[in-house]
């Protein structure tokens, strides 16, 4: 996991002195000289640790300034306001310290946060891991995300922080226009996604009621964990977060267990020793997030999954298209990402196939 983890030397050059200016005149106790290194990790918006004599913090950018973003992509603003938002909920997040909107002073907007130290993990089945200490990973993760779909957003002043009703329709129309804004190359699977999922979402995704703060991207490598303990300190990368359907976001994380083991983020599909490995198994792990969010019927959650897997595989599907359309124009933030941008087929293919389940 070498190419994904640490750091580096900024893929664009960032001017140190304005930085350095602006953060001291808008954070309490900042004072240079700076320090700045590039995270590997992330194919979307720059993430930088920022050293400095006193302390160390994490900023997080849009893409350099030559990049096309594509509409409503990138909103780091976002970002930092849900977790602004969440500081005094149940949810592990880091603290936010300024945000600056001003492109003029790097060229780009960014916001400086609270740099959290301990554990990023980024192959699902844990190795090097005992048993006990696997399933406290995989029961805290549950834990945070049915915490997240339990705050009562407008208490924590985001009752304006998505639009309301129809999710999936506004979902698929968006997911839809940015993946034929960024296609590379065929993918017939896609094309049967786009064609489908619109015309098949399910009632009980179409539940007003049914309305939660959604992170967008809850999966293990968007987590930090203690250094030494199985608890979440830190929920990472809000930039896809809104108000949605909960089991819109639960489903996209339980992804896991049907993605094969490739690249960074390694998967479970195919894994027959989740048991010994002490691992629970996809319904076992739903019916604990059900028991923990109030929902008395599992078997009703899981009637319509294939629906829930099949569009969460097209999202991410493109998503990571437009990742290779970035590595394409060559404004892309990590190496790897046309590695990553090649998995889109796969994953549409795999989408395609739990759809066709659901018919």
């Amino acid at each position: 996991m070498d190419a994904y983890t640490g750091t580096r030397a900024p893929t664009t050059p960032l001017d140190t002195e304005a930085l350095t200016a602006w953060l001291t005149r808008h954070v309490d106790g900042f004072a240079g000289p700076l320090e700045i290194a590039q995270f590997k990790g992330g194919q979307s918006n720059p993430t930088y640790k920022l050293t400095t004599p006193t302390g160390v913090y994490a900023m997080r950018t849009k893409p350099g300034p030559v990049a096309k973003l594509l509409p409503s992509a990138h909103a780091i603003e976002r970002e930092y306001t849900v977790m602004k938002a969440l500081a005094n909920t149940d949810v592990p997040v880091p603290r936010m310290l300024a945000l600056c909107e001003d492109e003029s002073v790097i060229g780009r907007a960014f916001y400086l946060m609270e740099f959290m130290e301990g554990r990023v993990l980024w192959d699902q089945s844990l190795p090097g891991m005992s048993p006990a200490e696997r399933g406290a990973i995989y029961t805290e993760m549950n834990r945070v995300i049915a915490a997240l779909h339990n705050v009562a957003f407008a208490a924590v002043g985001l009752a304006a922080y998505g639009k309301p009703g129809n999710y999936f329709e506004r979902q698929i129309g968006r997911w839809s226009k940015q993946y034929l804004a960024s296609i590379t190359v065929a993918n017939p699977a896609m094309d049967q996604l786009l064609a489908w999922l619109p015309a098949h979402i399910p009632a009980s995704a179409r539940d007003e009621d049914e309305v939660s703060i959604v992170h967008g991207d809850f999966r293990l490598d968007n987590m930090v964990f203690h250094p030494t303990e199985p608890r979440v300190i830190a929920v990472l990368d809000w930039e896809l977060s809104t108000l949605g359907h909960p089991l819109a976001d639960f489903s996209y994380h339980c992804m896991s267990w049907h993605i094969q083991a490739s690249g960074a983020a390694r998967g479970l599909g195919g894994r027959t020793d989740l048991a010994e490995l002490g691992i629970p198994d996809e319904r076992s792990y739903v019916r604990a997030y059900c028991e923990r969010t109030g929902r008395h019927d599992v078997d009703a959650v899981m009637k319509d999954w294939n629906f829930y897997l099949a569009y969460n595989l097209f999202r991410l599907a493109a998503i990571v298209q437009g990742i290779a359309k970035r590595a394409q124009d060559g404004t892309a933030s990590n190496e790897r990402a046309k590695e990553a941008g090649a998995a889109a087929v796969p994953l549409a293919e795999l989408g395609w196939q739990f759809a066709q389940r659901g018919h």
